[in-house]
């Protein structure tokens, strides 16, 4: 590489070849730890589940999202556009309207949420079961300890 070039995020860190499972987890500068903290957070992955539906105006997402605030959806929507998962269409009318959409690429995306969706519900009673179990032991130990 050339004296005073930057190499790529991708070369930095990449999960082909020799594949490590916390290779990507160990440098802050790995693009693809970066992509996952961004994509697997509560508000990216409601905000890509409602656009799978349709386009939505902010306000309707905002309203559709219990919890979210102005300022988190505002941030999670730029961060999702940056990454080229979700397109902000602006409409030259008078007041201003602004459109959100799935890309391409943040469809391919949804179809990973819903299969982690579907594996969450068909493994829902065995996660309650087991936090039970576990608050029980844990309720031991304190009485215990």
């Amino acid at each position: 590489m050339k004296e005073g070039t930057k190499r790529l995020q991708t070369e930095r860190c990449s999960t082909e070849g020799n594949y490590r499972v916390l290779q990507w987890d160990s440098r802050e500068d790995c693009e693809v730890r970066q992509i996952l903290d961004r994509i697997a957070d509560k508000w990216s992955l409601l905000v890509i589940a409602l656009l799978e539906q349709r386009t939505y105006r902010f306000t309707e997402l905002q309203r559709n999202i219990e919890g979210v605030s102005q300022r988190m959806l505002t941030t999670t929507l730029r961060q999702l556009e940056r990454d080229g998962i979700v397109r902000r269409t602006v409409h030259p009318v008078v007041p201003p309207r602004v459109d959100y959409a799935l890309t391409p690429l943040g469809s391919t995306l949804h179809q990973t949420v819903q299969a982690l969706v579907a594996w969450t519900e068909e493994n829902q009673r065995d996660i309650i079961e087991a936090r039970a179990k576990y608050d029980a032991s844990e309720s031991e130990t304190k009485t215990w300890g």
